[in-house]
């Protein structure tokens, strides 16, 4: 049996929170079948960090990983959470605890955080909508500057407007303010995201005061981008986090086998438009696929490598039949249900498919490559992608000097 996962979360009073937290680690358990994982909270639920990961150790032996699901690395990720740890470690003779690192400005959480904002566009264009990015705001200086960096970071991924970062409580500015500068600007039509993982007070407070600023300036529309929620990238992350710090090493490297494709003139399919696409689509391209990308849109980048003919774009969702005689599959939607249904029948005609949402649902993982001295790099990890571009990164390297 695998060392034991405690998912150290933060609670609420709202049983749709405590509801979606347990829905998160059901998730989690599906991606690692062989680990018992357990979840605790810090206030306002039941049990306690210090109660599960004890009642943990002592079903499944002295050992385990607590993650920290927090999105900063404020009070509750500094003290509070190894307070509760410590607590466990005494209560259990011989306790070996291993603190994995908070859940941060992860790739694939920015991905879900996109998608709860396109969700909440409607109609609307990005360029001409403004973002409001609400953090919850705490006593730890380097916490709320995290949350200024990931508003930049969707800033400069996507093509908004602008993105103003704003809290909720603790430190400024607050959402209002946030509002309140966004309209000097110009805005007027607003999106607002609150950086939540569930249902909880956060998110009745986001709406609340978005509404009533809302209510005060009718020549603006304001809407409010839904929580993040029990998604598969959540999931990804959490289990990422596990990994990291499991004590016991793999005794192998990565499951897959290495091959490399020779997609030269024959049929690829890619689903989805997005950030993923654009950039695997220009290495397909450069392998000499024909390559067919279905998705009702594209980033700029990519709609101008269909203009120039460089693809056949479909602007349409995924269908069944675009499978055709495709050789190999990407399947890079925001949609978990489109990327499962695209890989279920790849596989049920014997063709690889990856899934970008969940590499470990699909048939076939994609390296982290990189070109050097007339040599193609190419690293497969045992489900750990920073290790893979280190590797990467450190061969790439040597070949340099």
């Amino acid at each position: 049996m695998s060392t034991p996962l405690l998912i150290a979360a933060h609670g609420t009073r709202l049983e749709a929170g405590v509801e979606a937290c347990l829905e998160l680690a059901e998730l989690v358990r599906d991606r690692l079948p062989d680990a018992p994982v357990s979840v605790g909270f810090v206030e306002l639920a039941e049990p306690s960090i210090t109660e599960a990961l004890a009642e943990a150790m002592g079903e499944h032996g002295p050992r385990a990983v607590v993650v920290p699901l927090m999105l900063g690395t404020g009070g509750h990720v500094r003290s509070d959470i190894p307070g509760f740890i410590d607590a466990a470690r005494s209560a259990v003779p011989g306790a070996h605890v291993d603190y994995a690192a908070h859940l941060g400005p992860h790739p694939r959480l920015l991905d879900a955080v996109e998608a709860r904002l396109h969700a909440a566009l409607g109609g609307w264009a990005e360029p001409e909508t403004t973002v409001v990015f609400v953090g919850r705001g705490a006593l730890v200086p380097e916490a709320n500057a995290d949350h200024v960096h990931l508003a930049r970071l969707l800033l400069e991924r996507g093509e908004w407007a602008d993105v103003e970062p704003a809290f909720i409580q603790v430190t400024r500015p607050s959402l209002p303010t946030a509002l309140d500068r966004a309209y000097a600007a110009g805005a007027r039509r607003i999106v607002v995201m609150g950086h939540w993982l569930f249902p909880g007070m956060l998110s009745t407070w986001t709406w609340k005061q978005a509404d009533g600023w809302a209510a005060a300036h009718a020549d603006a529309e304001v809407r409010v981008a839904d929580v993040i929620g029990p998604c598969a990238e959540l999931a990804d992350v959490v289990v990422e986090r596990y990994l990291e710090v499991l004590p016991e090493a793999p005794p192998h490297g990565s499951p897959t086998y290495l091959a490399g494709l020779w997609l030269r003139n024959r049929d690829v399919l890619v689903l989805g438009g997005g950030r993923v696409a654009e950039r695997r689509v220009p290495r397909l391209l450069e392998a000499g696929a024909r390559l067919r990308l279905v998705s009702p849109t594209l980033t700029p980048a990519l709609r101008a490598l269909a203009e120039e003919g460089r693809f056949e774009w479909i602007p349409r969702a995924f269908l069944d039949s675009d499978l055709g005689d495709a050789w190999y599959v990407l399947a890079a939607t925001n949609d978990p249900t489109a990327n499962r249904a695209a890989s279920d029948i790849a596989e049920s005609h014997h063709r690889f498919c990856v899934r970008a949402d969940d590499a470990r649902a699909g048939t076939a993982w994609t390296p982290a490559t990189a070109d050097a001295h007339g040599l193609t790099v190419a690293v497969i990890g045992n489900r750990d992608p920073r290790l893979s571009r280190a590797v990467r990164d450190a061969v790439v390297g040597l070949l340099g000097s």
